[in-house]
């Protein structure tokens, strides 16, 4: 049974933190102006099943560019943005992926100055 138990512990997290980065897309996806619709019968969500899931996917209908983003798991519905929502939700992630490395670089910077000799010897192998 302890055999078993770090497997589906992980698998648990896994599965946490890929709902948490689905669920964050959708929030940036509703922002950037995409359209959501739901998978309410059951032709559409047989449809949204067959669909790429959890990640946005270029259609081209009537000459025009549109992005879907499917998930049949989570929302049960599809996110659907034009050419100006696409490029609305690529801003948002690129100034989310600036914020995250400026904190990234300030925790760095604040473990760098942090006086870790005062703390004494470690032990074998630290310093």
């Amino acid at each position: 049974m302890k055999k078993l138990a770090a497997p589906i512990g992980l698998g648990l997290i896994l599965s946490a933190c890929a709902s948490i980065g689905a669920q964050d897309t959708e929030n940036m996806l509703a922002a950037a102006q995409f359209n959501m619709k739901i998978a309410d019968t059951p032709a559409k969500l047989a449809n949204l099943k067959a669909m790429p899931q959890n990640r946005l996917v270029p259609h081209v209908k009537n000459g025009k560019n549109f992005y879907v983003y499917a998930d049949a798991a989570g929302c049960q519905c599809v996110y659907v943005g034009n050419e100006a929502a696409y490029q609305n939700y690529q801003q948002m992630r690129i100034a989310k992926n600036i914020a995250s490395d400026q904190l990234m670089a300030a925790e760095m910077n604040q473990q760098a100055m942090m006086d870790w000799g005062a703390w004494g010897p470690w032990g074998p192998g630290f310093y």
